[in-house]
């Protein structure tokens, strides 16, 4: 499995000490604003094992992220193949963090991490970003790693309820248009 490092960030497996904060920050409904509903502890827990099968299998996919200075779990990024019932297939960077760690340049810089990742070892041509339209801090991290958005791409994601989170957002990166 791959462990990615950046200046600040530690990209890595997952541990049985991330179980804890992993399930507070998804149990807070401000991190989960853009979601359906927050999740339950044991949904938490199911999610972390489904992501560390994936990065034994793989190599790579939703990587624990840690500071370097402190060691501390704040959230996770990575890649992973787009979901089945997205009306597009590809693979999708994304991120989420601890409440505390917004607004300290995490996201974009575990982001990059990802993508470099996704470019350079996986060769990928390609790599997407989804959101809702709503959720507009993800996409401006989507702008800050130079990704583009063509409103053509944007669907409902039918597997929301109806409401104000339905409606996505597609963004794109493609290798040879990174700088």
């Amino acid at each position: 499995m791959a462990e990615l490092r950046t200046d600040r960030l530690v990209l890595r497996g997952w541990r049985d000490s991330d179980l804890e904060p992993w399930a507070v920050m998804n149990a807070d409904p401000e991190v989960r604003e853009y979601f359906p509903d927050v999740l339950t502890r044991e949904r938490s827990e199911a999610s972390v094992a489904g992501f560390q099968a994936d990065l034994d299998q793989r190599g790579w996919g939703w990587w624990a992220v840690e500071v370097r200075a402190t060691g501390e779990f704040i959230g996770f990024t990575g890649l992973d193949p787009v979901d089945e019932d997205t009306p597009f297939t590809g693979v999708e960077v994304g991120w989420r963090l601890a409440r505390p760690h917004w607004g300290h340049g995490y996201a974009t810089e575990a982001a990059l991490a990802a993508l470099d990742h996704g470019f350079t070892t996986l060769d990928l041509a390609e790599i997407l970003a989804i959101t809702t339209a709503t959720n507009l801090r993800s996409q401006a991290v989507m702008r800050r790693i130079g990704m583009t958005r063509d409103p053509a791409d944007d669907f409902d994601d039918l597997t929301v309820p109806e409401g104000p989170l339905r409606r996505s957002v597609v963004y794109r990166l493609r290798a040879k248009d990174r700088q």
